[in-house]
């Protein structure tokens, strides 16, 4: 054995070469460029002791700062409760991938079944799915199925006051599917209904995509929207983080015909970027259309309730040329998270998630205006936890002197504009530490 994890001997090694009609490994590598080969020994340290290796990263961790995060923009800072990762500590869930085979995967299907189920009651839509990666993806696929169910129409609206990391997904799937894509202008902070009126008007729309909060933290009064869109034969789809729809006017309230986002916000910690999970809703009508996997109820030949994958035609695993979207990589074990995180809270706590938020978020946004260095960007507009301000001195020295405190103020949007986000981990210490900061400046 040449290695404990690459166990292939050397009579494996060559008859596998003997199947390729080659004699050595160099003569299997022999198309790869001379200037790209390593012509050393690699430079890899003196071997440890599992305490050595262990000490060793704890003090790179140790490098680190801990920040109170008061940023957003999309990805939040919320509680994880103990018992989410003690579930998916287990070896059934940790190694969870599509559950193809029923018969021994009910375990999965269950818990797939359950988070649609969940998804379903926060987004008010008839449908959900699961696998998505994030919720850029999660809206591209949105984007993707209002062109396949209006089936002659190539362009799509989304508003400006979308988050900027979900437009450029989107312009990108545009760009590789045919799509063309169009941004409404917003004004005041919202989408201007002006703008969309008479861009509807030009015709040849298969979606309108808007966003609740909007990427400013407003939330915007989608009165009439639907009827609108529906008029023009177009799909509404709404992008909105996941938590926030336990307290705020869900998409099937305001007639979206899809709902798409990212499900961080159900207590997934911001671990350097990842992972995330987009979730993805729609009416039934729409069910088709939608990749990824989908979980259904059923009862095997004993009367027993059972779980099973549904609508396979539509995955590329049964028709791949075919297929709905060739999205894949099932997200079972983030499904898993908020299927155990709802769970806990239900309904009342993620509602009290939000009201601390807010809370925490608009005595902070009052308060910072009383210190005459800041003030409310969009006074006017109603908000969730996360809001914009406009800075006297520069963002930059806001943040120096706010990181320089051990808090991360927030997200910065211009020169004097920063959006800040308040969720129930910083406590009312935390926020007025923040105060105390700002009104030294």
């Amino acid at each position: 054995m040449l290695h404990r994890y690459l166990p292939h001997t050397p009579e494996d090694i060559a008859e596998m070469l003997a199947a390729c009609g080659l004699k050595s490994l160099d003569e299997l590598c022999a198309d790869v460029p001379d200037e790209l080969l390593l012509k050393r020994r690699y430079e890899l340290p003196e071997q440890m002791s599992e305490k050595e290796v262990r000490d060793f990263f704890k003090s790179l961790s140790d490098n680190n700062r801990r920040l109170i995060c008061f940023a957003g923009a999309g990805y939040y800072d919320h509680y994880t409760p103990a018992v989410v990762k003690s579930v998916l500590s287990r070896s059934e869930f940790l190694t969870a991938y599509t559950p193809y085979q029923p018969e021994i995967s009910q375990g999965t299907l269950q818990y797939i079944f359950e988070y649609q189920s969940m998804m379903t009651s926060l987004t008010g839509l008839d449908v959900s799915n699961a696998s998505m990666y994030d919720g850029a993806t999660a809206t591209a696929e949105a984007m993707l199925m209002c062109v396949a169910a209006s089936r002659k129409r190539d362009r799509v609206l989304v508003s400006d006051t979308v988050l900027p990391q979900v437009k450029a997904v989107l312009a990108t799937y545009a760009r590789y599917h045919g799509i063309r894509l169009d941004v409404v202008p917003e004004a005041g902070g919202v989408t201007s209904r002006d703008h969309l009126d008479r861009m509807l008007a030009e015709g040849d729309v298969a979606g309108v995509i808007v966003a609740t909060p909007n990427r400013l933290g407003i939330l915007e009064d989608y009165t009439g929207l639907a009827d609108t869109v529906h008029k023009s034969k177009a799909l509404l789809v709404m992008n909105a983080p996941a938590s926030a729809l336990g307290s705020i006017k869900s998409p099937g309230e305001w007639g979206a015909d899809i709902a798409a986002g990212d499900a961080q916000s159900l207590g997934m910690p911001l671990d350097f970027g990842g992972p995330y999970l987009g979730y993805l809703c729609a009416t039934k009508a729409l069910m088709r259309k939608m990749p990824g996997r989908i979980v259904g109820a059923t009862v095997d030949d004993r009367g027993q309730r059972v779980f099973v994958l549904t609508l396979q035609a539509r995955e590329q695993h049964i028709r791949r040329e075919k297929a709905t979207s060739n999205i894949c990589s099932n997200q079972g074990l983030m499904a898993l998270f908020v299927s155990v995180y709802l769970s806990l809270l239900g309904a009342r706590g993620l509602d009290e998630v939000n009201r601390v938020g807010y809370a925490g978020a608009h005595y902070l946004a009052k308060e910072l205006e009383a210190t005459g260095k800041m003030s409310l960007s969009y006074p006017d507009a109603p908000y969730l936890n996360e809001f914009v301000m406009t800075t006297v001195d520069k963002v930059d020295d806001v943040m120096a002197a706010c990181v320089a405190e051990g808090i991360l103020p927030g997200v910065k949007l211009g020169e004097h504009e920063i959006m800040i986000a308040v969720t129930e981990m910083q406590s009312r210490r935390d926020i007025d530490r923040y105060i105390e900061i700002v009104s030294s400046l």
